[in-house]
């Protein structure tokens, strides 16, 4: 079934942020988007030039409409638009206590605009109260515990003490810090069934093309926990969705530009045993010729190792590479990406499959798990996420 995710949230006239990047995750991600929106801003790139907030009766109707008819799986909420909305929506949400709510607290803009009052921000308590897990960045976490966040240790001193106060889990997001690699670190309740502290770590990709981030994320979490995926897995998923989709963006404005949605096809599978197949691996006898044919084919070339190995991007975002013959046996390799490899693979072993390789860490940021069909032809289970498109190494430029 389709997951139903509803988002209560603001209109970013410039597409890139709000409801606008919202449904384009939730769509992406293979689910159905319902709408409450709060607020309608006049933004762009470069700055949020008008904020006009929607009524609390407009709202709520909006929310009523939709839960009555068609209901949801998931909700998240993000720009709330008034002090009033905010108690409002928590008491609606009260209501539904089996369905996750994920909290992006928005306060400002990544172009810099005020998108929450200080009443607002003061009612934020309630909805934090029925939220599954809120998303603050480090900014927004300083803001809701009200307390100075200098290091690592008083940034976890501070979510710590929103998980307690207020019962639900929190992601602190780390893109505001300065250094080189961003890490985001989920905080839980100790009667949630998930760890007490995780953390993800990845090298910041260096790009002002970062507009909507936040509510992306968010949106991607809740789909993610639609699909009965855990917390943990939901974040990690989602955080694979925003990183391919700031690798993808189009370079739109001239500020903070937009995200490519619209791009990320192939990089997240979006179920959690069905491998979908994205990548295939041909040998190569004569490597500079192929090389060339693909290209006159109208492949993008994306990685060279000459005279070893090439990987080429298809319209479609399927990814195919040449290898040398000897490096492959001499015989094709088919790729198919799975949600949780470790879990597929546990799975039709259960079904009575042999596997040639157990689940490894590759050297090239894969990790793999390979197999021989009943005629021989050699398959490879395996999760790439961002590494299969845009590895360290990607090529850029035309040869």
């Amino acid at each position: 079934m389709t997951p139903r995710i509803l988002i209560i949230a603001g209109s970013d006239s410039g597409g890139g942020a709000g409801i606008q990047a919202d449904i384009r995750t939730a769509t992406m991600l293979g689910a159905h988007p319902l709408t409450a929106i709060t607020a309608i801003t006049a933004q762009n790139t470069r700055a949020v030039e008008a904020v006009d907030p929607v009524s609390t009766d407009m709202v709520m109707a909006q929310i009523d409409a939709v839960l009555s008819d068609i209901g949801a799986d998931a909700v998240k909420i993000g720009m709330i638009g008034s002090a009033r909305t905010a108690h409002a929506v928590a008491e609606k949400l009260e209501e539904f206590p089996g369905v996750p709510v994920v909290f992006d607290p928005v306060m400002v803009a990544t172009s810099g605009g005020v998108l929450a009052d200080d009443h607002t921000i003061a009612a934020f308590e309630r909805l934090m109260r029925v939220a599954t897990v809120t998303t603050p960045n480090l900014p927004e976490l300083k803001v809701l515990s009200g307390q100075s966040i200098v290091d690592r240790d008083a940034q976890r001193d501070s979510a710590r003490s929103l998980v307690a106060r207020r019962g639900s889990s929190v992601l602190v997001k780390g893109g505001h810090t300065r250094s080189s690699q961003i890490a985001d670190r989920l905080f839980c309740p100790g009667d949630s069934g998930n760890p007490p502290e995780m953390e993800w770590r990845d090298a910041r990709i260096e790009t002002d093309e970062t507009h909507g981030t936040g509510c992306t994320l968010s949106t991607a979490i809740a789909v993610e926990l639609a699909k009965d995926w855990t917390l943990p897995e939901a974040v990690a998923r989602a955080r694979r969705f925003v990183r391919v989709a700031i690798r993808s963006a189009p370079g739109i404005g001239h500020g903070n530009g937009p995200m490519g949605h619209q791009a990320v096809r192939l990089d997240l599978n979006l179920s959690r045993f069905a491998p979908m197949l994205n990548q295939v691996t041909v040998p190569a006898t004569d490597f500079a010729a192929s090389e060339r044919f693909y290209r006159l084919l109208g492949l993008r070339q994306i990685v060279r190792a000459q005279p070893r190995y090439a990987r080429f991007e298809t319209e479609g975002g399927a990814t195919f590479s040449i290898e040398a013959a000897e490096e492959i046996d001499g015989r094709p390799v088919v790729y198919f990406e799975c949600g949780d490899i470790d879990m597929t693979v546990s799975y039709l072993k259960a079904q009575g499959l042999a596997f040639d390789t157990a689940p490894t860490d590759q050297r090239w940021g894969w990790r793999e798990a390979r197999l021989t069909d009943p005629s021989g032809n050699a398959v490879c289970l395996y999760q790439a996420g961002e590494m299969r498109r845009f590895p360290p190494w990607r090529i850029d430029e035309e040869l």
